[in-house]
């Protein structure tokens, strides 16, 4: 999961694009990076880091142009902290290409293969991103003969690219001398958005990841990308676009409504934020089916994504609503940062239970999702510890059993608190008196009932169901056999420090099995 922007203006874009990337911290906070054209010259500044600290006014005003791409950075695939596989990336030939990507490519070691044998293209970094771009440029070179490039070649190329790459991408990119380019892939996985802006001396256009970052710095929201879809803007703001993919259907992200959007933001038709109220809907109706004779005294949410859904909840129920929790908002998205250690001491930094809303209740707390269980573990400690006299959880999500291969950090099935285990299990891992998961089938009729015309998902960490077709078991395995090496030795690590801190071996793998 990333966070892009492509702009193309009568003016400047450099600041544009980072108040645009600002609106999308949330999809990623690991770097930041920033290109622009001018003229045939591109001007690029990357780094690790969330968007404030990587730019500061030097880095602005080494950033001219009217013609800019920018992303923010969740890392999926390469080095978490790697400087070198921060966004844009960059290539010389043809014409010259920088190239961001939201996404994840399923098929990328084996096209970085293709690079070297076949194309011959050196890809530097273990990134796919870098891999996606060399497609790209390769197929550019093909479509165009190398000389002079049109709308014609130019979605030739993408139609090159819609073959040969699987997996999920929603694509901004910049060539020298000629405009912007953006393309979703052909399943319409990951979000990308279409905005404009007129003014006194022309049209001015934006394609994001999310509707929140057009419409918050005065852009008019058009539209959703079509999956398959190109869309080319040249330098003078004309736009042309284009289906490129042979048999298209849109498939969208389903946790990017539960989890990843922010909630005034509208994907594929969908407003979040009532999509996440329509979610409570049907949870509530869950948990009068299953908990029948349990008392509730008050509902509370984990702030922030669950609040919607927490709220209507309540009102099913008819019992009180109360905000229990109270969030620091200095500390970054628990979910995605990096390392179960880190994830689990943000906990307790993110989160303070105030003991006035729990002493002597029974609380039933609603979360958005439940994926590696540490969150969940930590949030009914600190409310037992805070005075519940019971603690009932809800997740507004389905359990997360299978990997998300599409671009979202939950790669192996060892990592997911619910694979392989059943409901009533799962709670005492996380230590609820009862937990209550929201069905998948609920799940997409909730979306359903905004939009009638979205039929199918991608709700593979959910059903297991790998919509491009290209994922099996032994493809699962290979995914974990990459990760064991390094968790093996992160278990190590962990183990030593507890050890010297003076944890018994059996907290410890208490505290292991829950992660």
């Amino acid at each position: 999961m990333c966070g892009i922007v492509g702009v193309v203006s009568q003016t400047p874009v450099n600041q544009l694009i980072y108040d645009s990337l600002l609106l999308l911290q949330h999809r990623g906070q690991d770097a930041a990076g920033i290109a622009t054209a001018n003229g045939n010259n591109f001007h690029m500044h990357k780094a690790n880091g969330m968007v404030r600290d990587v730019f500061r006014t030097r880095n602005m005003r080494s950033l001219p142009g009217n013609v800019g791409i920018g992303q923010v950075r969740y890392p999926t695939a390469g080095s978490a902290s790697s400087e070198e596989e921060a966004q844009p990336f960059y290539v010389n030939a043809p014409f010259g290409i920088i190239l961001a990507h939201n996404g994840n490519l399923t098929n990328w070691p084996q096209l970085k293969e293709e690079m070297f044998r076949i194309d011959r293209r050196h890809i530097n970094t273990a990134s796919d991103t870098e891999v996606l771009l060399n497609v790209f440029a390769h197929e550019l070179q093909l479509s165009s003969s190398g000389l002079q490039l049109d709308p014609t070649a130019l979605f030739k190329a993408v139609s090159g690219v819609h073959r040969r790459v699987k997996g999920s991408y929603a694509i901004v990119s910049l060539i020298a001398g000629y405009g912007l380019v953006a393309f979703r892939d052909p399943f319409g996985i990951r979000p990308l958005v279409l905005g404009k802006q007129e003014t006194a001396t022309g049209v001015e256009w934006m394609v994001a990841s999310e509707s929140v970052a057009v419409e918050g710095i005065g852009f008019e929201f058009v539209r959703d990308v079509e999956p398959g879809e190109a869309i080319f803007i040249d330098n003078d703001g004309n736009l042309h676009s284009q289906q490129c993919a042979e048999n298209p259907s849109l498939n969208p992200c389903i946790f990017e409504l539960v989890y990843l959007a922010r909630p005034d933001s509208c994907l594929d038709g969908v407003p979040v934020y009532n999509a996440r109220l329509r979610m409570g809907d049907y949870l509530a109706e869950k948990i009068k089916r299953v908990l029948p004779g349990v008392a509730i005294d008050v509902v509370m949410p984990i702030p922030d994504s669950s609040r919607p859904a927490a709220m209507q909840v309540a009102a099913k129920l008819g019992v009180e609503y109360r905000e229990g929790f109270f969030k620091n908002r200095y500390v970054g998205r628990t979910f995605i940062m990096p390392g179960q250690a880190v994830r689990k001491k943000s906990v307790r930094q993110k989160l303070n239970a105030m003991a006035i809303e729990f002493k002597g209740k029974n609380v039933l707390i609603v979360d958005d999702s439940i994926v590696r269980g540490t969150t969940s573990h930590e949030i009914v400690q600190m409310a037992r510890d805070a005075g519940a006299a019971k603690v009932i959880f809800a997740s507004a999500a389905p359990p997360v059993k299978f990997p998300n291969v599409y671009g979202i950090d939950m790669p192996t099935r060892g990592e997911l608190v619910a694979h392989g285990r059943t409901d009533d299990e799962v709670a005492r891992m996380i230590g609820a008196d009862h937990l209550v998961y929201q069905d998948v089938a609920d799940l997409k009729q909730a979306i359903r009932d905004i939009n009638p015309a979205l039929r199918e998902f991608d709700a593979s960490c959910f059903d297991g169901n790998y919509i491009t077709g290209d994922i099996d078991s032994a493809y699962l395995d290979r995914l974990e056999t990459a990760r064991l090496a390094p968790q093996a030795q992160s278990d190590r690590e962990a183990a030593s420090e507890a050890m010297e801190g003076g944890v018994s071996r059996s907290q410890l793998h208490l505290q292991l099995s829950v992660e």
